[in-house]
């Protein structure tokens, strides 16, 4: 059996050590005793001693109302720290003890496609032209507080510090007298948000990890890359690639969040102009120390005349742009005016003067110099631009649709509702044709329609470098395309902004080719697009509606048949991944769902959405950015020039016969079952999310409804709360049980072999299973259901989930899960005593807080309870949704 990499268990052992002294000398609340109890009968349980389970279930129930908070307390933050660890342990360079969990680098993965027949000039080329944008999104399932992910950040450092062997005695006693400290504040922090952030508080957190981590990662990891391109083919990144951007969605999806408006939204725009302005001033100090030099290129004497400093002439004069620029945009964000004189508003403003001064040093043989921070400042101005972040707008289909039905029926044209698809496009194409504008002057539009007018003319007052694209949601027509390029153009639009449709159900996905072939069959839309085309596939709602096997296979078909039509109209295609952090919503080893795609899908661009806790893990921290950056990226490269081959005519059958089982008993339990949604109701804290302040959006899109009303994020987070883990495997079992019973194994596992699709489906499947408990989700059952009839489905559920995990472990010919991933499997097994209590807490807290609903101080109690029980469990199972 693996055990945790020494290194590891120290840490999460003196982490561990330290928060219980913070316990003990926590004043009036004396449960240390209590909780070593409670952790050493769940520790017995998991080892099947005579009667530990009921030991620790009588221990949990005795729990008087003052002990459950800081009970539950105590495992959630030894939660926290064990994640801290790990993550720290992904990311330490200790002599001697590197991590198990590193990866591969540049120059290996760029060795290996030359040994496979690429050639020094293509490399080149294609990681020149690379084009990889992360989409940080506002989706609620980051549950940790600011607050104390700051705390944790600081920890981090420490541990880094602690790595050290040259450290003094002194001075390693002065590391854990501040790590002992910050455990101490996170102890006595409130770890619960009691108030919903805002669309701008949101917009705010991700500007805070690029100024906290993306701003210091990104130059290292382009020098890293320059440096490994450069031995690999003797040539280096061009000054102005910027082969990583960021964008976001945090203040720009408006789709069922009526929280998002377009004064929220210029205001993010605003914001980030602010913040860039800020950090670019910060460089532009520490170049004008830097950058003394006298010596100066014929082309930069001609800007400075004989300056004595002509460098620092040229930043000083940048300087005070960046000051106004500062001023401007603070006012705006205030709701003032400022002075928009010689404010910094277009890329090249900025980026010129740094690169004449990197040309002058190159040319007057200081290239070393020029290559230090100068370097890092003009990459990082390529990148992040004077927007800093590239704000991704998302909207409804039908909220276009009813914007020119309104204008259509203002004008006397008709009832634009109700004209075919036929008739819209020739009416919207004849339109963008024309010249003369469509919006009537004095035309007073409804509320909604404004709106969305309004929305289309803060993004027109825009640089493109400030947008993103415009992805519409529910999108299946042209005409949903071309509408928002309309309104986009009456609003003042001055080029070409990328449109995006977002194809999400099994029937968009199904109808996505057909959709896009339309649009490309529109000679005015082709010129529009010059040549290239985005298209977001949507994981989540393909997952609830179909199952996750049926979702995966139509996801890939999609894929597939996008990739064809674009090539066939000589449209450069990039797919825009709408991938969450759980299995379920498309989540697991980002190289290994990027090498798994369709060939040809992957050219030299890739886009992806990042969320919630999946952010602070893949970028929260500036080493593990890096390292991040350097996975997404060798994936990328990989999938462009040494694509998977296509899958055997007989592996897509062997699909197409898995999934038809497995989508009809999905939908037979999830659709057709009338017990199933108020079985789910009962079971899962489902009801109980809409109380945790994750995110400025509605857990719902309705007010009211059933499952299908329900946002894919608390759908999967209610599952995983109890361990059932239903979405991510539901309807996968009978598809193994029908292959297994018609002697198909032999070939599924051909199919591992050779197809890395099916094979990455498999391993996600495994790793989700790993998560699942049984026990766990009966005991949810017992305390929380009380109709025979429900009880019954449960039953049921879980024998499934029983048959679904042998028949895993026949098809990949194994005695346990995970036996491939024995780092993965360890870990699970020390977060069990932790994650365990939580478990058995939650459920006897949810009956509670049922049976107390108006009971005042005592339900305030147990709610309270009840959200630290959720957080802790997000945190051991290392995701939410």
């Amino acid at each position: 059996m693996t055990e945790l990499h020494p290194d590891l268990r120290e840490n999460v052992r003196m982490l561990g050590e330290l928060l219980g002294q913070s316990i003990q000398r926590h004043p009036g609340q004396d449960c240390y005793e209590l909780i070593e109890e409670i952790r050493a009968a769940a520790k017995a349980d998991r080892r099947q001693e005579s009667g530990s389970g009921q030991r620790l279930v009588n221990l949990l129930r005795k729990l008087s109302d003052d002990e459950l908070l800081p009970v539950t307390r105590a495992f959630n933050q030894f939660l926290n720290l064990a994640n801290l660890a790990e993550q720290y342990h992904g990311i330490r360079r200790k002599k001697g003890h590197q991590s198990d969990l590193m990866v591969e680098s540049l120059g290996q993965v760029f060795d290996r496609l030359k040994a496979g027949g690429v050639s020094s000039e293509e490399l080149h080329e294609r990681v020149s032209n690379l084009r990889i944008e992360f989409v940080l999104t506002a989706h609620p399932t980051e549950v940790a507080r600011r607050t104390l992910i700051m705390k944790y950040d600081e920890m981090s450092e420490c541990l880094a510090r602690l790595d050290h062997d040259d450290l003094m005695p002194a001075e390693r006693e002065e590391v854990i007298d501040r790590l002992t400290r910050l455990i101490t504040e996170a102890w006595h922090t409130d770890e619960i948000r009691h108030e919903r952030p805002t669309a701008v508080d949101e917009a705010k957190w991700g500007f805070a990890v690029i100024e906290n981590s993306l701003w210091q990662a990104l130059p290292r990891f382009l020098s890293s890359l320059d440096a490994s391109l450069t031995e690999s083919t003797g040539r280096g990144l061009p000054l102005d690639a910027s082969p990583i951007r960021i964008a976001s969605w945090m203040g720009g999806d408006r789709d069922g969040n009526p929280n998002v408006t377009h004064q929220v939204t210029r205001k993010v725009f605003l914001l980030g102009r602010w913040m860039a302005a800020d950090l670019y001033l910060r460089d532009i100090q520490a170049l004008r120390a830097e950058l003394s030099m006298w010596q100066a290129s014929d082309e930069l004497r001609q800007r400075v005349g004989d300056s004595r400093e002509p460098y620092r002439q040229v930043l000083a004069e940048l300087r005070e742009r960046l000051v106004k620029t500062r001023d401007w945009a603070e006012a705006g964000v205030n709701g003032t005016t400022a002075d928009a004189t010689d404010i910094l508003f277009e890329n090249e403003d900025f980026t010129g003067p740094l690169e004449l001064c990197y040309r002058s040093l190159v040319e007057c043989g200081m290239e070393s110099i020029a290559n230090g921070p100068l370097l890092d400042t003009i990459r990082r101005a390529h990148t992040f631009g004077l927007p800093l972040i590239r704000l991704d707008i998302r909207q409804e289909a039908s909220r276009h649709a009813e914007a020119v039905a309104e204008m259509v029926d203002y004008l006397g044209l008709g009832d634009y509702l109700s004209w075919s698809e036929a008739e819209r496009q020739e009416f919207l194409v004849k339109e963008l044709r024309g010249r003369r504008p469509l919006v009537p002057r004095n035309w007073e539009p409804s509320e909604s329609v404004r709106e969305v007018l309004a929305t289309c003319e803060v993004v027109a007052q825009q640089t493109p470098q400030a947008l993103g694209s415009y992805v519409i949601s529910m999108a299946s027509k042209p005409s949903d395309v071309l509408s928002v390029i309309l309104l986009l153009r009456e609003s003042g639009m001055k080029f070409p902004m990328r449109v995006v449709p977002l194809f999400e159900t099994l029937d968009d996905l199904k109808g996505a080719p057909d959709s896009m072939a339309a649009l490309y069959e529109v000679d005015w839309y082709r010129d529009y697009c010059q040549g290239r085309q985005e298209v977001m596939i949507g994981y989540s709602d393909s997952s609830k509606d179909a199952g996750q096997l049926m979702a995966a296979w139509a996801q890939y078909q999609a894929q597939e048949q996008l990739t064809r039509i674009a090539k066939q109209y000589d449209v450069h295609l990039t797919l825009f991944h709408g991938r969450g952090g759980t299995v379920g919503r498309g989540g697991g080893p980002a190289n290994r769902a990027i090498l798994s795609q369709p060939p040809g899908s992957v050219n030299g661009s890739f886009r992806i959405t990042e969320q919630g806790e999946m952010i602070r893990f893949k970028f929260g921290l500036p080493d593990l950015a890096v390292q991040s950056l350097t996975l997404y990226t060798t994936a990328v490269i990989e999938a462009t020039l040494a694509p998977p081959p296509e899958p055997e005519p007989e592996w897509r059958a062997t699909m197409d016969w898995l999934t038809e089982r497995s989508l009809k008993s999905y939908r037979d339990v999830v659709r057709e079952n009338p017990d199933f949604v108020p079985y789910f109701r009962q079971v899962t804290p489902e009801q109980a999310l809409g109380k945790l302040a994750l995110g400025s959006r509605p857990a719902r899109r309705k007010a009211t409804g059933g499952v299908e009303s329900l946002r894919a994020i608390p759908w999967i987070f209610a599952w995983t709360q109890m361990r059932l883990m239903l979405p991510s495997w539901l309807g996968s079992d009978v598809a193994l049980e029908a292959a297994a019973q018609d002697n198909r194994l032999p070939q599924l596992r051909e199919m591992m072999k050779g197809w890395p699709f099916f094979r990455t489906y498999v391993d996600m499947l495994e790793m989700v299973l790993a998560k699942s408990d049984l026990r766990i989700a009966s005991y949810y059952e017992q305390t929380l259901l009380d109709n025979d009839k429900l009880q019954a489905l449960g039953t049921d559920l879980r024998e499934r989930l029983q048959r679904c995990i042998q028949r895993l472990l026949e098809l990949k010919e194994q005695s346990d899960l995970l036996e491939g991933e024995p780092v993965f499997a360890h870990s699970m097994r020390v977060r069990n005593p932790y994650t365990d209590p939580l478990h058995y807490l939650q459920a006897e807290l949810l009956r509670r807080n049922r049976d107390s609903e108006g009971k005042g101080d005592v339900q305030d109690l147990v709610e309270r309870a009840l959200k630290v029980t959720m957080a802790g469990i997000a945190a051991g199972m290392r995701n939410t949704g």
